[in-house]
């Protein structure tokens, strides 16, 4: 996503705002990397200037739901395990041990013992003795068992922060404490210099690692960044008999006791513990005191707060049931600490549009520091990441996600589910509802069900449909986790959809209008398939990135000469589409001023053609074509796609006039037995098609011809990405899988099993109620052939399943081309 790195004779002129863990790991890499005119400013005195880092307990557990992370922790553990100070390791590796004390936790450590499996960590489950060997301080009575990942361990984060200054200041690097930066000057849209108050220092990148003063530095830059600080309660007791013969700083695995929002690490003779368990208490960035006038105020440094021990006695009592040892000690110092939150709890990383070469590394933890500080190292060098930042980046929250009072409630609800037990399909409670469609109060006199998703409520059933379960086969019992955000309503819909006909909401897909002269150059540079159509012609195409990894994929609209309606995934579309347009090119967002509505079934054409005189059969209107037409009295695009595998239309039209356009069709639809159906059964659908859902199926970490797409790249043109992609054989790819036993259900992010050793992991994964199996799309390696059996690990157990031909359904696609 970067622009091109400049041409220099020298090196890049770079200044780091911030000499914490996050500051010091970039200058390390940037250094390592070649560019070595770095310097970092640090309003604080080093090593250890009172950000976040320098109160880090240094917990590192390297097992998360999110790939990325899980990627960037691993780094940082590798790394960190290479440093030492003066002899001293950077890493101390005890290993990690999360406790389960209710039978629901200990589920979902089978659940990130398979996230561990997936991405390649070392863990198992373990019972409670094991967990009373690993750990003789625990009461062993209130606990069921446990999640061991040896690898994991302490961060001494100070020590790792000063190695790694001394290694880039050995590269050229130079760190300048007491620099507090004032301003950032601009010059033609590029950040030109940072301004402090010993001076102003030239910058061709600036990098804001600032920690929880990043939204302070973001504002002189005239960039928002969306993060909020919290305090954070950590305590330390006095000198327990029971670890007197320690000598170490640690020797067990750190603890995490979830149920309870507690984690534990030695301090030779003493325990640490930190609590998420207390009410959120978010910090103004703007009102965090610099380092000085918080030591004057008797603090030990800005991001230490006086501990609230009113806050704390509920969790005290916690730690003493869990810990017999500590019912007779005593707390002997805490404090509340600040750290970074972001309304989904991922760091903000990334290059601004709005101010080109103007860096955030911001909301990152110890955990993920190093990681993190490689990726964004390759990015400004390289131009891209090897890691998929898509979860991270900069520009994911949408206009509605990014005022300050949003940014609070949410950030400040991470804090709270820290430790939560969450389903991958449970929305944030609020503040909802945010962004609906112009359909919105028909689907709740429909009774649908929402999940939320981008800011948008989305239908995902609607109870108005309950009645047409009973004409269903029965369904396989679901498991209770499964069951949750289901309903067997959704087979309903789906089977409506494949029998008859259904409209779905489908405005919260992004829609981009792209216009000017240079407009269809510029997308068929930019994009792998033939754009050189008729206006009429619609196309699926891929977004690639300079190494021929996929960055989106697109659905690309002619309808006029000049004018194209693009239909992408996330706000990083628009801004890499945008970081590249000629003057002669506009490129406009109108997602929120449109809408629409897919209208797909067998009887789809039955329903809109007595509405329009256009001529909508096959022969006149084809598969990826396009027409600008009304229906009733409401002016619409009609693009002739189907993402359900059968006969239909996504009709588009402006805000205002959706609900008639819902109406109209709602009307013309009832003699037809027309429903409303929701994304749980469009899902399913999707899946036995087999069509890709960019962000889950496939990222930039993926080829065209590894992710199954290769259909949309024509090698007989020019575009971005061409260069990198080769004929060299595949090594993986994402393959569908079916599972053998109709009653057994996955989610997605399982592990998969080849040969009893785990081999890839589930993307994307919904019951197919059309083929009665559930249906999952794993990667996996390229040498296994169809009909090979794997198992899919699901809480546990090893469920089988078999690689399937696809698409699963319809593959002579009969049923969208009539």
């Amino acid at each position: 996503m970067s622009s091109t790195p400049e041409n220099h004779s020298h090196s890049p002129r770079v200044v780091i705002v911030g000499a914490g863990i996050v500051g010091c790991s970039l200058a390390d890499e940037l250094t390592a990397r070649g560019w070595t005119d770095v310097t970092v400013l640090e309003q604080g005195p080093l090593p250890a200037p009172g950000g976040s880092t320098s109160h880090a307990p240094g917990l590192v557990f390297q097992t998360s739901p999110s790939k990325t992370l899980a990627g960037f922790a691993k780094y940082t553990v590798e790394k960190f395990l290479s440093l030492d100070v003066d002899g001293v390791p950077c890493f101390n590796q005890v290993g990690g041990l999360e406790l389960a004390t209710t039978p629901e936790r200990l589920a979902e450590l089978h659940r990130r013992a398979g996230y561990a499996a997936a991405w390649g960590i070392r863990g198992e489950i373990v019972d409670t003795a094991r967990c009373k060997q690993l750990w003789p301080l625990l009461d062993e009575s209130v606990v069921l068992g446990g999640f061991h990942t040896p690898d994991d361990g302490l961060a001494r984060a100070l020590l790792a922060s000063r190695a790694q200054m001394e290694r880039a200041t050995g590269r050229g690097a130079r760190f300048l404490e007491r620099h507090t930066v004032t301003g950032i000057e601009k010059e033609a849209g590029r950040v030109a210099a940072v301004v402090t108050d010993q001076g102003t220092f030239p910058a061709d990148h600036v990098v804001s690692a600032a920690g929880f003063w990043g939204p302070v530095i973001g504002r002189m830059a005239g960039i928002d960044v969306p993060l909020q600080p919290l305090a954070h309660q950590y305590a330390k007791t006095e000198p327990l008999p029971e670890l007197s013969a320690a000598t170490a700083e640690a020797s067990k695995p750190i603890l995490r006791f979830q149920d309870r929002d507690l984690y534990f690490r030695e301090h030779t003779d003493r325990l640490g513990i930190g609590s998420y368990a207390h009410k959120p208490m978010p910090v103004d960035p703007f009102a965090i005191l610099p380092y000085d006038e918080a030591r004057a105020q008797n603090l030990d440094m800005p991001s230490s707060f006086p501990f609230t021990e009113e806050d704390w006695a509920p969790s005290w009592d916690d730690c003493r049931r869990l810990v017999p040892a500590l019912r007779n000690a005593e707390i002997e110092a805490g404090f509340n600490g600040v750290f970074s939150f972001t309304p989904d709890g991922m760091p903000v990383l990334g290059e601004s549009r709005q101010l080109r070469g103007f860096w955030l590394a911001e909301a990152v933890w110890v955990t993920h520091s190093a990681g993190v500080a490689k990726a964004v190292a390759e990015w400004m060098v390289d131009g891209r990441p090897s890691l998929d930042l898509h979860e991270c980046d900069l520009t994911r929250f949408e206009e509605a996600q990014r005022s300050p009072s949003y940014i609070r409630e949410r950030g400040s609800q991470q804090f709270v589910e820290v430790y939560d037990v969450l389903h991958p399909l449970q929305p944030m409670e609020q503040p909802r509802p945010l962004r609906v469609s112009p359909f919105h109060a028909r689907q709740q006199q429909l009774g649908a069900f929402f999940l939320e998703g981008g800011g948008w409520e989305r239908p995902h059933w609607y109870e108005a449909n309950a009645p047409l379960v009973d004409a269903l086969d029965p369904l396989p019992e679901r498991d209770a986790w499964s069951a949750r955000y289901w309903s067997p309503i959704a087979a309903a819909e789906a089977r409506a959809t494949r029998e008859k006909v259904a409209l779905y909401d489908m405005t919260p897909l992004r829609r981009l209008e792209v216009t000017g002269p240079g407009a269809l150059d510029f997308l068929n540079r930019m994009t792998t398939n033939n754009l050189r159509k008729k206006p009429g012609a619609v196309t699926y195409t891929l977004l690639l990135d300079e190494t021929g990894g996929v960055r989106s994929d697109l659905t690309v609209a002619r309808l006029a000469p000049d004018r194209f309606q693009v239909g992408a995934n996330s706000p990083a579309d628009l801004d890499w589409l945008a970081r590249h347009a000629p003057d002669d090119v506009h490129i406009k967002d109108i997602t929120s001023g449109t809408c629409c509505i897919g209208v797909w079934g067998p009887l789809a054409r039955d329903l809109v053609q007595p509405l329009t005189r256009d001529d909508f059969s096959h022969e006149a209107f084809g598969y990826f074509r396009a027409k600008e037409t009304y229906l009733g009295h409401v002016p619409v695009t009609a693009m002739r796609l189907s993402y359900v595998g059968e006969l239909g239309w996504e009709l588009y039209t402006t805000a205002d006039l959706g609900l008639r356009l819902w109406d109209t069709l709602w009307e013309a639809g009832r003699e037809l037995g027309v429903v409303a159906a929701g994304r749980s059964a469009f899902n399913s659908l999707r899946l036995e098609k087999g069509y890709r859902a960019w962000g889950t199926d496939m990222t930039d970490e993926h080829t065209p011809y590894e992710a199954g797409v290769g259909f949309a790249v024509r090698t007989d043109k020019e575009f971005v990405g061409r260069e990198a992609l080769t004929d060299a054989p595949l090594t993986r790819k994402l393959m569908p899988l079916l599972l053998d036993d109709p009653a057994d259900v996955v989610l997605g992010k399982e592990p998969v099993y080849v040969d009893g050793v785990p081999a890839g992991y589930v993307t994307s994964a919904a019951y197919g109620y059309t083929l009665g199996r559930c249906v999952a799309y794993a990667w996996l390696p390229a040498s296994l052939t169809t009909g090979a059996g794997v198992h899919i690990e699901y809480f546990g157990e090893k469920v089988p399943a078999t690689v399937a031909e696809e698409p699963l359904f319809d593959p002579k696609m009969t049923r969208i081309r009539r």
